[in-house]
This record gives structure tokens, C-alpha cells and sequence, in this order.
């Protein structure tokens, strides 16, 4: 479980959330909210990227954390299988692979691939960290249906009952996960992505969305 308690976070003056607390047992949540609401900041101040100005987010003993940033941010010189083996053995790395991309790119540089093979790359590295609580940045963006499909499939199949936050701006991906979805709203009057006097949270369950 992890909590998040009254926690405040500014940027050049600009407050993105202000006493602001949440409650993340196990299982799938998705973060949702307009755009510069804060769901990237939550992220960031959860594995430690950020520090809060006040609060505290309590985490369980020894947390690691796999992450999907935004950006992929991979090895673009090297293939994907060393890219996973930045954090497991080759034939982990491979056997991963091979469920999400073709088998002959595997061995490529990944900056010869497409942007949708790269996110997928993304997305295998931290399902393949060997960590207790996982984090993505809309990791599905830039994919196709069919590819979304599979490569939520993957996620699901490989994430052995860890912790799974993700920020998405999709129901459909909320409910594709089976998640519980916690929306991130600015407080009424304020502006998103502007100084904010207190940041809200609404929680609810994936069946619980409008189809």
C-alpha cells in the first residue's frame, strides 16, 4: 500500500497540488484528470524523483519501482534485448520481447525501430525490473487498438500481483486494466495547470465508468 498524505507540490511558484492525499492498496489504479492536473507530478513524488514542499507519501519497506516515463527513454544504441538487460538476465529479456515485437528486431538498434516498437520496449523494461510497485506515463500512447490490446494483455499476464499505477487520460485503458480509477480534479474556479488552492480526488472502481 502506498499513502499519500497532504502532500504540496509547487514549481516556479505554480502550485499542480496542494494538500492533496490518496490511498493506493494493491492492485491497478489509473490516474485521470485534465491535462496539468498533476497525475505526472504524483508519479514523480511517489518514486522519489520528486520531494514534496510539505506532506509525505509512506511507502512499504524496500520499495523498488519499474517506471514508464512519458519520454521512453531507452539505450538508442543498443537493442532491445540490452536494453531489457539493464535490469534482468538475456533470456528473460528475450522471452518478454517476443510476445510484444516481431522476433527480427529484437537485435536491432532501437533507434532504427518505430515509435510504437520503442514504447513497447518501454513498457517490457519495467514489467522485467525487478520491483515491487510499477508506474506509467500514459504508456499505451502512440499505439494502435490492436497493438493497445496486446500489449495491456502483456501487462496484466506479467504483473505477478505488483502494485500498478498508471496515468491515462482513457477509460477504456481503465477498464481494459480492470483498474481503479482515481480522478485527479482542480478545485472549482481554478484553472488546470495554473496556482491552485487544494487539489481533489474522487476514487472509484473500473465498472463503475459510463461504457
Amino acid at each position: 500500500m502506498i499513502q499519500v498524505e497532504r502532500v504540496t507540490k509547487a514549481f516556479d511558484g505554480k502550485t499542480v497540488l496542494q494538500e492533496f492525499s490518496a490511498e493506493f492498496s494493491d492492485g491497478c489504479w489509473c490516474l485521470m484528470g485534465p491535462s496539468g492536473v498533476g497525475k505526472t507530478t504524483l508519479l514523480r513524488l511517489i518514486c522519489g524523483l520528486e520531494k514534496p514542499d510539505c506532506g509525505r507519501i509512506l511507502l512499504p519497506p524496500g520499495a523498488r519501482f519499474g517506471v514508464v516515463f512519458q519520454e521512453n527513454r531507452l539505450c538508442e544504441g543498443i537493442s532491445a534485448v540490452k536494453n531489457l538487460q539493464l535490469v534482468c538476465e538475456r533470456r528473460e529479456a528475450e522471452e518478454l520481447l517476443r510476445e510484444i515485437l516481431p522476433a527480427d528486431s529484437l537485435s536491432q538498434p532501437v533507434r532504427e525501430l518505430s515509435g510504437g516498437m520503442r514504447r513497447r520496449i518501454a513498457v517490457a523494461r519495467a514489467m522485467a525490473a525487478h520491483a515491487e510497485v510499477l508506474l506509467m506515463d500514459e504508456p499505451f500512447t502512440g499505439l494502435d487498438e490492436k497493438t493497445k490490446e496486446q500489449v495491456i494483455s502483456f501487462v496484466l499476464r506479467h504483473r505477478n500481483g505488483r502494485l500498478l499505477i498508471v496515468a491515462t487520460h482513457q477509460e477504456e485503458e481503465a477498464r481494459a486494466l480492470g483498474a481503479g480509477i482515481l480522478r485527479i480534479e482542480p478545485p472549482p474556479g481554478t484553472k488546470t495547470g495554473k496556482t491552485a488552492e487544494s487539489s481533489s480526488a474522487l476514487i472509484c472502481r473500473s465498472d463503475e465508468v459510463q461504457h
